[in-house]
């Protein structure tokens, strides 16, 4: 998801930040459940809801990578216009 502005303003940069602010509070709450998983019981059922709970953080960080990488565009291109 890259992010090619044709005017970069205060108002969307704010936006792309809190994007990106959004998708890494998802990420570390996903972590966060994929960690608390990981402390249950040793079953068979624990271990396939602690396999799903990773797709999840691995899905999350994808989101924040990319909410990360349009923010420092829209910053690249604001401070340096490319």
């Amino acid at each position: 998801m890259l992010y090619h502005p044709t005017s970069m303003s205060k108002p969307n940069l704010d936006e792309l930040q809190a994007a990106y602010k959004q998708a890494v509070d998802q990420f570390v709450a996903a972590i966060r459940a994929e960690e608390a998983l990981a402390t249950a019981n040793h079953s068979e059922t624990a271990m396939e809801h602690w396999d799903s709970a990773d797709f999840n953080v691995q899905d999350a960080g994808k989101k924040a990578r990319a909410a990360r990488d349009a923010y420092k565009e829209g910053l690249r291109y604001l401070h340096y216009g490319i």
